[in-house]
């Protein structure tokens, strides 16, 4: 599916989704490396799209990558009504993966910027949105 994508669209389009898929691997490495487990990339549910689902220990952390050229744009690109979407996605997770359903959740974001090392923030929303 990735090739179908990357193929159609302009070429602006296909730029922005290299940069996230690339941006979305930096923050993986960076989850990795502190210690997470990669559970999921780029899960999809009807209800929306979670970019990383990691765990650590009892924890399942449910996490939104954003790319932008600053920092600060990058944390407020994580709109409310974003963030209302992966709150559903978590709960279709959840519905799926039932053994998840005992684990401590957390809602994180990474954000990402050119020439910098990615930025993890833990427990950047909750469940109230």
């Amino acid at each position: 599916m990735a090739r179908r994508i990357e193929r159609s669209g302009t070429p602006a389009r296909r730029a922005a989704f290299a940069r996230g898929l690339s941006a979305e691997s930096r923050a993986a490495l960076l989850l990795i490396a502190k210690g997470y487990r990669i559970a999921a990339r780029r899960w999809k549910s009807p209800v929306g799209e979670i970019d990383i689902v990691a765990r650590r220990r009892n924890l399942l952390v449910f996490v939104e990558v954003k790319a932008r050229a600053l920092f600060d744009d990058a944390a407020f690109a994580v709109t409310p009504y974003q963030r209302r979407r992966i709150l559903s996605a978590a709960r279709a997770w959840l519905a799926r993966h039932p053994d998840d359903a005992t684990c401590a959740i957390r809602f994180d974001a990474v954000l990402v910027v050119p020439w910098r090392l990615p930025k993890h923030v833990p427990g950047a929303f909750d469940e109230t949105g």
